[in-house]
């Protein structure tokens, strides 16, 4: 059976700095026409920092959920941008860290009903410690957090990011 959609025409809502919205006009496999909205974003890149028996997170104020997120670094793609190159940049800005080697453990679709993101996770382990620098209007807190202690904040639920979830399991499991 023939799962594929296919696209009638691709309608722009808004285009915007982060992502753009389309309501699209397409073809269920059946034929019958349907209407899907796609969020376009250029995906991201994370790295986990792991070192001595701790993790590397950054705390940052997400202003969709009003809460501060503890997060592992992480940053939008700039168009055509390796993601290695990104997460080396993100460590480097968000927590002063610049890794000896990233490797790339997995791709991600957060949430594939409704935007085309990918978003690529990285490990790292080595690294040299140098000063954060920040994005102009961005502000972080870098936290180290021993590894048992993940593991509990992991199982009570206090860590809810969905790629730092993703990436904090797939080092426990690599160990």
């Amino acid at each position: 059976m023939d799962l594929t959609e296919k696209t009638v025409s691709k309608n722009y809502v808004y285009r915007g700095k982060i992502l753009s919205l389309r309501c699209d006009d397409a073809l269920r496999p059946d034929g019958r026409p349907c209407k899907r909205e796609i969020v376009e974003h250029s995906g991201g890149a994370c790295v986990l920092y792991a070192e001595e028996g701790k993790i590397l997170f950054v705390r940052q104020y997400r202003y969709a959920y009003g809460e501060v997120v503890l997060e592992i670094p992480a940053g939008k793609l700039n168009p055509g941008e390796d993601p290695a190159i990104a997460a080396a940049r993100e460590l480097s800005e968000e927590a002063g860290i610049r890794a000896e080697g990233l490797q790339l453990l997995f791709q991600m679709y957060p949430s594939p009903g409704y935007t085309d993101e990918i978003i690529y996770i990285y490990r790292a382990e080595k690294g040299t410690r140098e000063e954060a620098h920040p994005d102009d209007g961005e502000f972080v807190q870098s936290v180290w957090i021993p590894e048992a202690e993940v593991r509990e904040m992991l199982a009570r639920g206090e860590i809810r990011d969905a790629k730092t979830i993703a990436a904090v399991q797939a080092y426990f499991l690599s160990k």
